[in-house]
């Protein structure tokens, strides 16, 4: 993957990560006194924070698995695993990766695992 394609995609990933917690504050009063706590007031010094665990645990289950996707997505980028399926190994089509930026498996291996369910 290229640097240009692996930018393009971190800052696809922050913006969702920003628009998360945007939402987040918008929807959530103990999220949003939770972040407060924080004395950061910037979305986007926000966004770029690791979240701990208290503010986390103020976020609604499906709100906190979207976030987490988006970090660890954020994760693989900075340790060059990013766009390398976790199942098969092989490398996530930059189309997929452009439609659900934080996917962790590749479409092959992604139909496999819903025909199994």
């Amino acid at each position: 993957m290229d640097k240009e394609f692996e930018e393009k995609m971190k800052n696809t990933l922050m913006e969702l990560k920003e628009s998360v917690l945007k939402n987040l504050i918008s929807e959530n009063a103990d999220f949003k006194a939770a972040v407060e706590d924080l004395g950061v007031k910037d979305l986007a010094d926000i966004a770029s924070n690791d979240i701990d665990v208290r503010t986390l645990e103020a976020v609604s289950s499906q709100d906190r698995n979207r976030l987490n996707k988006v970090e660890s997505a954020l994760i693989r980028l900075e340790n060059g695993k990013y766009g390398v399926c976790a199942v098969c190994s092989k490398k996530i089509s930059r189309d997929r990766l452009e439609a659900i930026p934080y996917a962790v498996l590749c479409i092959e291996c992604k139909s496999a695992s819903e025909k199994r369910k």
